[in-house]
């Protein structure tokens, strides 16, 4: 595969980086609201599942740093939604519900991710398209 090693360690990193986000998002899932000057959310709980969930992603990732070859629709599916968090942020921000301020959840989450999971992406298409091709 074509920079392969380059896509071994983004996704080595992005799978740390979306543990440990999730871990810091169960033990404080009020970070966001007092970073933003938000009031604190009535239940917290969800914070916390949000981050299980990005936590999630994070071994996701690391199977996709594992075996590039293969991981095509993890890395498509992760990206998919690299790409609609930050829309349905948007959407708050200019509904008025939330502030600017909250736009640090797509700095690093998202946007910093974009060019390496979409360059990953374009190498790994080949290999998933021979996967599924007809005999």
């Amino acid at each position: 595969m074509k920079r392969r090693a380059l896509h071994r360690a983004v996704f080595c990193l992005a799978a740390l980086y979306n543990i440990l986000w999730g871990l810091y998002a169960a033990v404080d899932p009020q970070w966001l609201f007092r970073f933003a000057g938000m009031a604190p959310m009535n239940h917290p709980a969800f914070f916390s599942c949000l981050g299980m969930v990005i936590g999630v992603y994070g071994l996701l990732y690391a199977e996709v740093a594992r075996r590039p070859e293969h991981g095509f629709a993890l890395a498509a599916v992760g990206l998919l939604g690299k790409v609609l968090g930050p829309l349905g942020l948007a959407v708050l921000i200019l509904q008025g519900e939330w502030p600017k301020a909250t736009l640090v959840l797509c700095l690093t989450n998202d946007f910093i991710w974009w060019a390496p999971f979409a360059l990953y992406l374009w190498d790994a298409w080949p290999y998933y398209r021979r996967t599924f091709s007809p005999a």
